[in-house]
C-alpha cells in the first residue's frame, strides 16, 4: 500500500472516530455536518469547473435539492431517504434543461448566467408562498426515518447519527467523482476544460460531456442541500443566498486543483469563522482576503502547500551544503 493510500485511510479512520469523540456536545456534531454538507457542494462544483464551467449559481442548485425533498416528505408524506434522493434527481433534472444553452457559452459570461440563476431560484422560493412558504420557510421537516441493525438503534433526532449519515454520503460522492476523473471520460473533461476548441477538432462531442458533469456535479449538489434541510428541519431562502455560492467558489479556489482541493478548503474555510468566533460578523471579508493571499501567494492552493515546503527545505538543503 502506497504512503498516499495509507494517509487516506488514516483521513477516514479520522472522520469516522470523530462524531464519537464528539458525543454529547452539539455544537461539535453541528460543525462536523456543516464540514460535510459544505464539502460536497465543494468536490461537485470542482467537477463542473474541469470542464471550464466556473458556475456561481451552486447554491440555487442546493436549494432546488432542499425544497424538493422538504416538499416531497411533508406534504406528500414520501419517505425521508427517497424525498432526499429526488431532491437530488431535481436539480440533475433542472441541469439537463438548461445545460445545452449552457455549454454554449464560457468563462465570465458562464458565471454571470449562473449567478443570476441561482437568484433567480433564491427568489422563486421567495415568491411560491403556497409551496414554499415564501420568506417564512418550511417548518418541521423531518429527518430520516429511525431504524434498527441488530443491537444497533439509530435514531436522526441524535446529531451524531446524522453525522455519520452525512459522512457516507461523503464518501460516497468522492468515490464516485474520484473513478470518473480516472476514468477515460475524467480524461476527456480535462481536455475540454484545457482546449476546448482542439477537443472538438478531433470529434469529441463538447456539449454532451459539458452537459453530462454538470448533471452529475448538480445531483450531488442538489444532494448536498437535501442533507441540510432534513438535518436543520428548518429551510429559509435566505440560506440559498449568492454568498453561499461564492463560499463554494473559494472552497474550490483556496482548496487547489488537486482532488483533495475543495475538500481541504471546505474543511479550513468552515472552521476558520467557528474557531475565531469574533471574525464570524466579518467572514465575506474574511474569505475574501484569504482569497487574495492563496491566489497571490499560493497560485497551487492549500493542497500545493506541502510541495512549495519541500522544494523549499530542498533549496536551503542545497545551499547549506554548497
Amino acid at each position: 500500500m502506497s504512503r498516499k493510500s495509507v494517509a487516506n485511510l488514516a483521513l477516514v479512520v479520522v472522520a469516522l472516530l470523530m462524531p464519537a469523540a464528539a458525543r454529547g456536545n452539539e455544537y461539535y456534531l453541528h460543525v462536523y455536518m456543516m464540514c460535510a454538507i459544505n464539502t460536497i457542494a465543494a468536490v461537485s462544483l470542482r467537477s463542473i469547473a474541469k470542464t471550464g464551467q466556473m458556475s456561481i449559481g451552486q447554491a440555487g442548485f442546493m436549494a432546488v435539492g432542499a425544497y424538493a425533498s422538504s416538499i416531497l416528505a411533508t406534504k406528500m408524506n414520501l419517505p425521508v431517504y427517497w424525498a432526499m434522493l429526488m431532491g437530488g434527481f431535481a436539480s440533475m433534472l433542472l441541469a439537463a434543461l438548461i445545460g445545452f444553452p449552457l455549454s454554449r457559452i464560457r468563462t465570465v459570461y458562464f458565471v454571470t448566467v449562473t449567478m443570476f440563476l441561482g437568484e433567480i431560484i433564491r427568489l422563486v422560493a421567495f415568491e411560491w408562498r403556497s409551496v414554499t412558504g415564501g420568506s417564512t420557510g418550511l417548518e418541521s421537516i423531518p429527518p430520516p426515518a429511525a431504524f434498527s441493525m441488530g443491537i444497533l438503534h439509530v435514531n436522526f433526532a441524535n446529531r451524531i447519527y446524522f453525522c455519520y449519515l452525512a459522512l457516507f454520503v461523503l464518501l460516497f460522492v468522492i468515490l464516485i467523482l474520484y473513478n470518473i476523473e480516472r476514468s477515460h471520460a475524467g480524461t476527456v473533461l480535462s481536455a475540454i476544460g484545457q482546449e476546448e476548441s482542439l477537443s472538438a477538432s478531433v470529434g469529441i462531442n463538447v456539449a454532451s460531456y459539458k452537459v453530462l458533469i454538470l448533471c452529475v456535479g448538480c445531483f450531488f449538489t442538489g444532494l448536498a442541500g437535501s442533507l441540510y434541510a432534513h438535518y436543520m428541519t428548518v429551510l429559509n431562502p435566505d440560506a440559498f443566498s449568492i454568498f453561499t455560492s461564492l463560499y463554494v467558489l473559494i472552497y474550490v479556489v483556496v482548496g487547489g486543483r488537486a482532488f483533495a482541493g475543495p475538500i481541504v478548503g471546505a474543511v479550513i474555510l468552515t472552521l476558520i469563522p467557528e474557531i475565531f468566533a469574533a471574525l464570524k460578523e466579518y467572514q465575506p471579508f474574511v474569505f475574501v482576503l484569504i482569497l487574495f493571499l492563496v491566489v497571490f501567494l499560493l497560485p497551487g492552493g492549500l493542497t500545493d502547500l506541502p510541495r512549495r515546503i519541500r522544494e523549499s527545505a530542498g533549496r536551503t538543503s542545497a545551499g547549506e551544503a554548497g
